[in-house]
């Protein structure tokens, strides 16, 4: 429940984001490049950690003027990503083909066909935040598991943008059981892979060339449930969305639940690895991603 200030304050969050909406697509695309531009020279910390990212991620493969001009795209793309907030509020399931198209179906039709659930791994690329739009498009009930948000206001905002569709949000903490609870119902549970997290929550496994600490969840999940991993990124092009599936990951066994663990992560790593590579002005760059250093190591307790 929120209280009155609360609410007040969800109701200005809304109606700022419908306001921002009825700037038309064109325009709000190069709104969304003078301030990502301009956000980008008065955000001193975010640029300077995202554009310490790229020069290690691509060193000398681009130009410092290239690596420059990426870190500025990245900004913009994320204020666009408020525009497009703004807009889809305004969508209904009846337009969707008209600004979002879905690439590669059988893949994912073929992994639900299973029975067993759908894994699916994504990351914050392009427009994750309407990523349940691809769960209503192709018809497969989908949950997210998300950490909610500390601002009340803005996490009830955003749980009503990401369930409007049909769409449900698992809390990250303490959501093993009730992942399992949705794999068994046949559902698809998504998660995002790409952050970093404390040494208890996950294993270090190679991440664009540095060990990065990787939520150990998906590699257990499939581990434990045999459910298939299928990749989705919402990818940003010229003329809309695209819910882009990639081929199921086959699960690699070793005998030793902890080099299964390590070496999955790793693979889903790479899979993240190969968008961004593909669409490098797409990812969140401005995260802290190597920040957990591999002080620690194996045992650790998980969750079962």
């Amino acid at each position: 429940m929120m209280s009155n200030l609360e609410g007040i304050l969800y109701n200005a969050t809304e109606m700022l984001f419908r306001l921002i909406g009825l700037v038309p697509r064109k325009p709000a695309i190069k709104i969304s490049d003078f301030l990502g531009r301009t956000l980008f020279l008065i955000d001193k910390r975010h640029r300077r950690i995202a554009l310490d990212n790229l020069r290690y991620a691509f060193g000398p493969q681009k130009s410092p003027s290239e690596i420059r001009f990426i870190a500025k795209q990245v900004f913009a793309n994320l204020v666009q990503i408020v525009f497009e907030i703004g807009w889809s509020l305004q969508l209904d399931k009846r337009n969707f083909a008209d600004y979002f198209r879905i690439e590669g179906y059988h893949h994912i039709k073929k992994a639900y066909e299973k029975g067993r659930g759908v894994l699916v791994l994504t990351a914050h690329f392009g427009n994750w935040e309407l990523l349940t739009v691809v769960g209503a498009m192709i018809k497969f009930p989908l949950s997210i598991v998300i950490r909610p948000l500390d601002f009340k206001p803005l996490d009830h905002f955003f749980f009503n943008l990401r369930t409007r569709f049909g769409g449900k949000i698992i809390p990250k903490k303490r959501s093993f059981r009730k992942i399992l609870k949705s794999l068994n119902r046949g559902e698809m549970v998504a998660f995002l892979m790409d952050q970093n997290v404390d040494w208890y929550e996950g294993v270090f496994a190679d991440f664009m060339g540095r060990r990065a600490c990787t939520t150990h969840g998906l590699a257990l999940l499939a581990l434990k449930t045999g459910a298939p991993v299928i990749p989705v990124f919402m990818v940003r092009e010229k003329t809309g969305l695209k819910g882009k599936f990639g081929p199921e990951i086959p699960f690699i066994q070793t005998g030793d639940r902890r080099k299964d663990i390590e070496v999955n992560t790793r693979q889903y790593n790479r899979v993240i690895e190969d968008m961004i590579y593909q669409y490098p002005d797409q990812w969140f760059w401005i995260h802290q991603r190597w920040k957990t250093k591999p002080y620690h190591a194996w045992p650790r307790k998980t969750e079962e």
